[in-house]
């Protein structure tokens, strides 16, 4: 569920969002460990979906302790920034604010994906992550029927992904490595096309500062705010029927999220890192814990026919390969991956796979998507936040 490289550029120095008071990114002032600990499960999810992480939050109206949600099937996506609910989900807590203009006119996002586009308004709501918090956080709420009429300029750019079926899953939680969901460039133009003010005579393109845009919700905490670390355990070749992890807000803030020894990778101001395979530069990679396999261009490996698999790689026997990423800071490192047959795997019914891979239309990136994360621990340090003993991020480290 990567957001598109245009729309998530926020080059530049980007302040911290404005709609609620948040600690210095990199402070703790002192929570239990427990409380920076979300639950992550790969299973089948929502939607009857195949290696994707989904974990649980609880959305509440601002300032309100009863009119609440838990929300489960949230996509805990690496690949995006901002959290994102299917409006049909919401079916206990009500009457969250809308966003609107100077004139009061509501604001109504169209974000875009690599593979589609969510459409629906942008509200406020107080979220609850483990014993964590971001109060008075803009989400976007997809497929809200109080918004149909989808300008022509959004719903060209791809397929709509506007409910549970086909966003597969209940919502998104994008916790990459930038601040805000557009930055800078819809700061200055209206052309990224992501944002719309919609008054009764039609929705526009509209120019968002960086405090109304939809913020990376770590980074509103009080207490680990500087980015998050993912782990799952490792699972073997033949998959298995579900893998249970974690998601430990923080980095350098408490024990439990120490950078150690990992080597860290800096990312560029898209967040994107460099990745050197078979003679190609791929300049344009990122890592995705919301894509399902490893997306990358080879037309040596087989595609796959079956309408079970259609979509993935389907090679007669599987393919041990490696690729070297390389940071903005000049960091390298060779990692070794395997590509299975697509239509093997998921003939066992199971929903995690470390070995699935996927054509990608380009031949500028590669998508480290949930394969790469098994068995590893990840961090991801989120735009000009401090970590201690580590460069300010954004970056990735394992």
């Amino acid at each position: 569920m990567a957001l598109l490289a245009g729309c998530g550029g926020g080059g530049g120095s980007p302040s911290s969002p404005s709609v609620s008071p948040a600690a210095t990114p990199g402070t703790n002032t002192g929570a239990s460990p427990a409380e920076n600990v979300l639950a992550i499960s790969v299973n089948r999810g929502p939607a009857r979906s195949i290696n994707l992480p989904f974990a649980s939050i609880t959305i509440c109206a601002p300032g309100s302790t009863s009119n609440c949600q838990i929300v489960g099937g949230i996509l805990v996506d690496t690949g995006s920034t901002g959290l994102r609910i299917v409006s049909s989900v919401l079916t206990t807590v009500t009457g969250l604010p809308q966003q609107n203009d100077a004139s009061g006119n509501p604001i109504v996002e169209c974000a875009q994906f690599a593979d589609g586009f969510s459409w629906g308004p942008v509200k406020l709501a107080d979220v609850k992550m483990a014993g964590e918090q971001a109060s008075s956080l803009p989400i976007q709420i997809i497929g809200d029927p109080a918004f149909t009429a989808i300008p022509t300029n959004c719903s060209n750019t791809g397929r709509p992904r506007n409910s549970v079926s086909a966003l597969g899953a209940n919502g998104i939680l994008g916790i990459g490595a930038l601040l805000h969901d557009c930055g800078s460039a819809c700061t200055v133009s209206s052309s990224p096309g992501i944002y719309y003010v919609c008054p009764p005579s039609g929705c526009q393109p509209v120019v968002r500062a960086l405090a109304d845009q939809l913020p990376n919700p770590v980074s509103l905490f009080a207490n680990d705010n500087n980015g998050v670390l993912l782990q799952l355990p490792a699972v073997p070749p033949t998959g298995s029927a579900s893998v249970d992890g974690a998601l430990i807000f923080g980095i350098g803030t408490r024990g439990n999220n120490a950078l150690g020894t990992a080597q860290v990778f800096t990312l560029n101001s898209s967040a994107q890192i460099t990745t050197f395979y078979k003679g190609l530069t791929l300049a344009h990679s990122f890592f995705d814990s919301g894509s399902n396999a490893l997306f990358f261009q080879d037309t040596s490996i087989t595609a796959c026919t079956s309408s079970t698999a259609r979509g993935f790689y389907c090679p007669p026997s599987t393919q041990n390969l490696s690729a070297t990423i390389q940071g903005a800071n000049g960091m390298n490192a060779n990692i070794n991956f395997d590509v299975a047959n697509a239509d093997s795997l998921l003939q066992s019914g199971f929903t995690a796979f470390n070995n699935l891979g996927s054509p990608l239309s380009t031949s500028a990136a590669f998508d480290w998507g949930l394969p790469f994360f098994f068995g590893r621990n990840v961090f991801v340090a989120i735009q000009d936040a401090s970590v201690t003993g580590a460069p300010a991020g954004p970056f990735i480290a394992f």
